[in-house]
């Protein structure tokens, strides 16, 4: 299956090479086609007194450093058209924000690299709707064919991260693991799926408690791979902590996973 894991945003060097050391034991599982995540910049948080990250240029050094050492895949995320190609000459894996994910000029630039796209689903978004986002990509790279295979050879992934529910609340329908997978390889990203939205003055709040039983409905679902972000201590992050697992919970996630996957194959 396919696994994202890692800090929501660099903190500072030395941050995001604890998490990284410690998540060695998944990109040495065979089962696991590991991918090390982290963000270089939030441009979409809700406050301007929040912490963004060190900006592209010193995260992609760092994020580089990570590869050196670890030898781990990457993956992060753009917000703007001009930022593709260069990120894209250092990570595997360009994501599309969910606010994002209807955006032509940075689908079709993100298109243009070599990377894999992962376009995470709009909260506010019919799972149907993403086929759109997907066609955008393989028109883009010449592939006239639609589905599931023809995504998945193209590089191209969905990612599922809940839909607003009134205010300050997201929910997993999970009818759109079923949907989407029509168009492309889905991505659970169990995390940001537990966010509440502007429910603490001025940043997301979250239930992180949920995490390990969506993950595990995902799984009996079938997905074809789970995000998580994590860190060594969640609530001392900078960004997004109150969704995010530390890293012995991040373990426990793993194993309901496995788990379930093993049964459904018996």
């Amino acid at each position: 299956m396919i696994l994202i894991a890692g800090p929501c945003v660099i903190e500072s060097r030395d941050n995001l090479f604890r998490v990284a050391e410690q998540l060695m034991s998944y990109h040495k599982d065979q089962s696991i086609d590991f991918y090390f995540k982290s963000s270089f910049d939030k441009a979409n948080r809700t406050s301007i007194d929040s912490f963004r990250g060190p900006g592209m240029d010193e995260g992609l050094k760092l994020l580089d450093e990570v590869r050196t050492q670890f030898g781990y895949k990457l993956l992060t995320d753009i917000h703007d058209y001009t930022q593709a190609k260069p990120v894209g000459e250092v990570v595997d894996v360009l994501q599309i924000p969910a606010f994002l994910c209807r955006q032509t000029d940075l689908l079709v630039a993100a298109a243009q690299t070599k990377c894999v796209v992962n376009i995470k689903k709009g909260q506010f978004l019919n799972p149907a709707d993403m086929r759109y986002s997907v066609k955008k990509v393989l028109d883009t790279r010449g592939v006239k064919e639609e589905g599931y295979e023809a995504a998945k050879k193209a590089g191209v992934w969905l990612t599922e991260r809940g839909s607003t529910f009134g205010y300050g609340n997201l929910v997993v329908d999970a009818r759109s693991f079923v949907i989407m997978r029509e168009f492309a390889p889905v991505v659970f990203d169990a995390t940001h799926s537990v966010q509440m939205p502007g429910t603490e003055g001025g940043k997301s709040g979250g239930k992180r408690e949920y995490v390990r039983p969506l993950s595990r409905a995902a799984a009996a679902v079938g997905v074809d791979g789970f995000f998580f972000e994590t860190h060594f201590n969640p609530c001392e992050a900078l960004c997004d902590g109150p969704n995010m697992l530390d890293l012995d919970d991040l373990g426990l996630a793993i194993k309901d996973i496995k788990a379930i996957q093993d049964s459904l194959k018996a």
